[in-house]
């Protein structure tokens, strides 16, 4: 892992409500539209948030 893929990590925040996801149960997956690379706290997943995609607009449950 580079150093920049590294920092990505840590300071991955969850699409849905914002919280930082580093060190937790998060899912992370690629946009089904433009695979930008997304993080979803358990809360957020659970609960069934919507999330939108910050690079294409790709909305989801």
């Amino acid at each position: 892992m580079s150093q920049g893929e590294s920092q990505q990590q840590r300071s991955q925040q969850c699409i849905s409500c914002g919280i930082d996801v580093s060190g937790t149960n998060a899912a992370r997956f690629a946009c089904p539209k433009c695979g930008r690379r997304i993080a979803r706290c358990a809360k957020c997943r659970k609960q069934s948030n919507n999330y939108e995609c910050s690079d294409c607009g790709f909305r989801g449950p």
